[in-house]
């Protein structure tokens, strides 16, 4: 039997610079979340079935990977964390009345066709605000979106934000069938406008919800869309929703995130749970969106707690993409090499010793008298090390900074 030695499709091995990149990452966006008093929360990488079942709205159950445990009960690796962690707060905070601020980092795995190159496993780290329905939580979550990309060093980044009641309005006043329905929502999110209005015109429709669907297009930019939105609107759902994204922006500029914030009424969203705004974040270097979020009124109701929830996920895979296409580069943790030999063993263990003792990372290798310094400077290249200390028989240590090539030479003693 072969043994297969490298990854299946979709998932990948992720080491070195990258690997030391992509925690950075998560530890600057979890600071950001810290900082607005959400606290921590861990959910297991598979649950039941039932987690993830239809009419919880999450993934397709075509694209989950599922599997029996020894009782015959059928396990889902999560597709998406958000349900895992309504019920988890179902459960745990099943009797608390106050607003739960949690967040997360975990690895999502999806079973869908990867001829695009897409992962099947990717890593999000997201934010759930659990007991709130008001627009100070709508604001705050896009606030930290807003703050935590501008955290990883993106400058270039666009929030696009929308309303599940808007285009739900304007699709139920069609008055087709759901699965008409349905067409037409999807290929409203392939930007498919003249698809749209093809099937509209073939069916019995009132000429004013043509002439919305005609107007949806334009209903994407600044907060000057909202009133145009507002006078297409069909239903007084529709209007309120409206009204509660202007309020959402007033909010957002006390933040100071508005200049990264746009209005798109046409989205619906991509998880079947959103019952209020939603919003993704776009920026260049990735074809998909780098954050996904929205409210999610009813989710928990699922799980036995009836509260208001609203939350979004970050997919880091994405967000390095474009750090590294937009060429942002992202400060890690310097980590310095010690070479020594036999007879400078003892002075190398108690300087890496000091080393440490001061927070600086040391790795430590012996070498052979014969061997070169380059030698040594070509695997620190090759294993993203910051520097190299050599330490000589002489007990001179030649200091090189392998990002900047600068050199130096110390007296080891005083390092003692």
């Amino acid at each position: 039997m072969e043994q297969k030695m490298h990854t299946p499709e979709g998932v990948r091995d992720i080491y070195n610079r990258e690997c030391e990149t992509k925690l950075a990452i998560q530890k600057k966006l979890s600071t950001v979340l810290h900082l607005y008093g959400y606290q921590d929360i861990q959910t297991p990488t598979f649950e039941y079935d039932d987690v993830f079942r239809k009419e919880i709205g999450s993934t397709s159950t075509k694209e989950l990977y599922r599997f029996f445990d020894r009782e015959g009960n059928i396990l889902t690796l999560r597709p998406d964390i958000t349900p895992s962690v309504a019920r988890a707060a179902a459960t745990l905070f099943e009797t608390e009345d106050f607003p739960i601020r949690l967040c997360y980092a975990g690895n999502t795995f999806t079973n869908h066709t990867s001829y695009q190159g897409r992962l099947k496993e990717n890593t999000q780290l997201g934010a759930e605000l659990i007991g709130l329905d008001s627009i100070e939580a709508d604001a705050e979550m896009l606030a930290m979106v807003v703050d935590g990309l501008k955290r990883t060093g993106l400058k270039e980044f666009q929030v696009n934000i929308g309303h599940v009641d808007f285009i739900q309005s304007l699709l139920e006043a069609t008055g087709l069938e759901d699965d008409e329905m349905d067409e037409i929502r999807t290929l409203i999110n392939n930007r498919n406008y003249f698809g749209v209005e093809e099937i509209l015109d073939n069916r019995s429709v009132k000429e004013s919800v043509k002439e919305a669907f005609h107007i949806l297009p334009e209903l994407m930019g600044g907060p000057e869309i909202l009133e145009s939105a507002a006078r297409i609107a069909p239903s007084a759902e529709a209007r309120l929703a409206v009204t509660r994204l202007q309020q959402i922006y007033k909010l957002l500029r006390l933040y100071k995130a508005e200049d990264h914030v746009t209005f798109d009424l046409s989205m619906s969203g991509s998880y079947g749970y959103y019952t209020g705004i939603i919003f993704r974040a776009y920026t260049y270097g990735t074809g998909d969106a780098v954050v996904r979020g929205g409210r999610y009124d009813h989710l928990l109701e699922k799980f036995g707690k009836s509260t208001p929830s609203i939350g979004f996920a970050i997919i880091i895979d994405e967000l390095m993409s474009a750090l590294n296409r937009q060429k942002i580069s992202v400060q890690t943790a310097k980590r310095n090499l010690l070479v020594y030999t036999e007879a400078t063993e003892k002075w190398a263990v108690s300087l890496a010793r000091s080393f440490r003792a001061k927070g600086k990372n040391i790795e430590m290798l012996k070498r052979e008298p014969e061997e070169e310094r380059e030698v040594y400077e070509a695997y620190g290249k090759r294993s993203s090390i910051a520097g190299i200390l050599y330490l000589r028989d002489d007990f001179k240590i030649e200091m090189v900074n392998l990002r900047t090539g600068e050199e130096k030479t110390v007296d080891a003693r005083k390092h003692r």
